[in-house]
């Protein structure tokens, strides 16, 4: 049975590593996978996959991303200028809205 990891982080959410090799790397989100508690974050956390030529791509040895654990992760906040928690507001007209936790900035619009 696969548990399925909820989190704030969304595709197109610019992230900061906050652990592993690619520890201070910055990068937007491509993908969350949910089921597996992991996100595809563009040009971080490389790996190098050799592939079969097929008629429809020639062989080689292609570079791509590879999944980060979600708990790795953390929102850059372009006025905290760092990687911050994040938060769940209700504004007036009962939307709901992900906000910065150091300084109260609302990141949905």
């Amino acid at each position: 049975m696969t548990t399925v990891v909820k989190s704030r982080i969304r595709r197109d959410d610019e992230v900061v590593v906050i652990a592993g090799r690619d520890k201070g790397a910055r990068g937007k989100v491509i993908k969350v996978l949910k089921s597996e508690g992991s996100v595809l974050v563009s040009k971080v956390n490389m790996i190098k996959r050799h592939t079969r030529q097929t008629e429809h791509s020639s062989g080689g040895i292609i570079d791509k991303e590879a999944p980060l654990a979600i708990s790795n992760v953390q929102y850059f906040c372009a006025k905290c200028k760092t990687g911050v928690r994040l938060g769940v507001k209700t504004l007036e007209d009962d939307r709901k809205v992900r906000t910065c936790r150091s300084c109260g900035e609302v990141l949905d619009s």
